[in-house]
């Protein structure tokens, strides 16, 4: 296990020599507020009435569930729980009852507590890509996911500070068994990082290990997890109206250790919901309930989030479409509908684009702005996705990551006091004159304007001069240098080796058939 995942660069203080002033510019780590009002895209009427649709849907179309142990749950409850077709029907009064027991915000603390995330209220948080089978870079090329690139893209999450937790698997390791990979990139997680991440929750199993792990690193026992959540998991919603046993029993699993859950609807318009925002925004609204309906059966007070993923499909080819106006105004409506329940939202940017391009990068800020405007606690997938979530990208990381600190920065409040308005500068420089030899320019010149590590301000000649690189250039030679510049965060030899040896006897346990 050590061999497998040993990085092939120097770690902790063995490294600290070579950082110098060449390092990448960026921002410091800093605990993100979004202080502005959320965008207010629909009406107060206009929220009650998908409010209104969506508990149509859950009292008289109901909701498909594949567990027996969650059909039993809901039965227990008072739900309608017809078995032979796995169907469930809530009333709003269940959903009422359920709600008053939820968190409109709460924290996941990581071994290193440096990097808590905090969920809810104004502050936002950015995530890595997660899930694609594919990775790419402009050097190597598309190629299947792997271990390596695994961990390569964990390293650059734990090296830029703008990235405050990572997702689940940022690309498949598809060379190692699907049964028990997980573990393998739970221990990159844990020990090339010291970031909270996503867990997968395929199962009771996976989610139960991801726990364990996280409790391990920490030096806790799963009792003590159950009050200090360190995880959380998404579950994908099989739109329409259908949670399948697997994500059920990970949902089910999560809460009963008292772990975060984003309840996601996977709803693209004019596929697997009608082809009308509103009409998609009432399916989703109601599956997002019900999966936050059957967290606080397990256990109230169960940590949950309004996790919304709607966007639409392009009628020409049916293929899936994101970062276009519908998916952004998506963004900020679902916002509007987590506070109507005063839960913490979990959104995303994405795009469709193939390549790390123009398109890559206006469709994802144009979702970004979405998420930004409607005021999203977890923007997942913030870094990285490329191909509709096929691919993850390693230019496209770089280039996410300049757009994210962008954003930073705008959602830093503007200063008016004194020394801001600056009018005995002002009164200081002649009529037609100019502000670059004043003191007061030269007392905050360093400072004064965001820093971008990837954009270039020279002029033609001097851009010609020095190679004439596009962005997408410059963003190849920026990951790279990220990876020479990474330091690994200190582990107690005692810790890892525990994780080892938990790694060894559960892969151990799934080759002789467990779960």
């Amino acid at each position: 296990m050590r061999r497998m995942t040993e990085p092939r660069r120097k770690r902790g203080a063995e490294r600290t020599s070579n950082r110098g002033p060449a390092a990448i510019p960026q921002l410091p780590l800093r605990r993100v507020t979004n202080p502005y009002p959320p965008m207010a895209m629909l009406s107060a009427d206009q929220i009650e009435a998908i409010h209104r649709a969506s508990m149509h849907i859950l009292e008289n179309f109901g909701i498909e569930v594949m567990s027996p142990r969650a059909l039993s749950l809901f039965e227990k409850a008072g739900a309608k729980v017809d078995h032979a077709s796995m169907t469930v029907r809530i009333d709003r009064g269940m959903v009422d009852q359920a709600l008053k027991t939820t968190r409109s915000s709460y924290t996941l603390t990581p071994r290193n507590p440096a990097h808590t995330v905090h969920l809810g209220g104004n502050t936002i948080n950015f995530t890595l890509v997660a899930g694609p089978p594919n990775v790419h870079d402009m050097e190597r090329g598309r190629r299947a996911g792997n271990l390596r690139d695994y961990c390569d893209l964990t390293r650059l999450a734990q090296h830029f500070n703008c990235i405050h937790m990572l997702g689940n698997q940022v690309c498949a390791p598809v060379e190692l068994p699907a049964n028990s990979r997980h573990l393998d990139t739970y221990f990159a997680n844990l020990t090339l990082t010291d970031k909270s991440f996503h867990v997968s929750a395929i199962g009771r199993g996976r989610a139960l290990d991801g726990i364990e792990m996280m409790a391990i690193s920490q030096g806790l026992s799963l009792d003590q997890m159950r009050d200090h959540p360190g995880v959380t998991t998404i579950i994908s919603v099989n739109s329409p109206r259908r949670f399948d046993e697997m994500m059920a029993e990970g949902l089910m699993t999560m809460a009963e250790f008292g772990q975060s859950v984003a309840v996601t609807p996977f709803t693209l318009m004019g596929a697997m919901s009608p082809v009308t925002l509103a009409g998609a925004l009432a399916q989703q609204n109601a599956e997002a309930l019900f999966g936050v309906v059957l967290t606080q059966l397990v256990r109230p007070g169960a940590p949950v989030m309004y996790g919304a993923f709607t966007s639409n499909v392009d009628m020409k080819s049916g293929a899936p479409a994101f970062g276009t106006p519908e998916n952004t105004k998506a963004n900020i409506a679902s916002g509007q509908l987590a506070r109507r329940y005063d839960l913490p939202y979990r959104t995303t940017p994405g795009s469709a684009s193939n390549a790390a391009d123009a398109q890559g990068a206006y469709e994802t800020l144009m979702a970004l702005w979405g998420a930004v405007l409607g005021h999203g606690n977890l923007v997942y997938h913030a870094a990285g996705w490329q191909e509709g979530g096929l691919t993850a990208s390693f230019e496209k990381f770089i280039i996410d990551v300049e757009m994210i600190q962008h954003m930073m920065e705008f959602l830093r409040p503007i200063e008016v006091n004194e020394a801001e308005l600056a009018v005995e500068a002002l009164g200081a420089v002649p009529t037609g004159g100019h502000f670059f030899g004043e003191p007061h320019t030269l007392e905050r010149y360093a400072t004064a304007f965001y820093q971008p590590m990837l954009s270039n301000w020279q002029n033609y000649e001097a851009w010609q001069e020095a190679g004439g690189l596009d962005a997408t250039t410059r963003a190849t030679r920026l990951w790279k240098k990220a990876l020479e510049d990474h330091v690994e965060p200190t582990m107690d030899i005692a810790v890892r080796e525990a994780l080892e040896a938990y790694v060894a006897r559960r892969k151990e346990a799934i080759g002789q058939g467990e779960p």
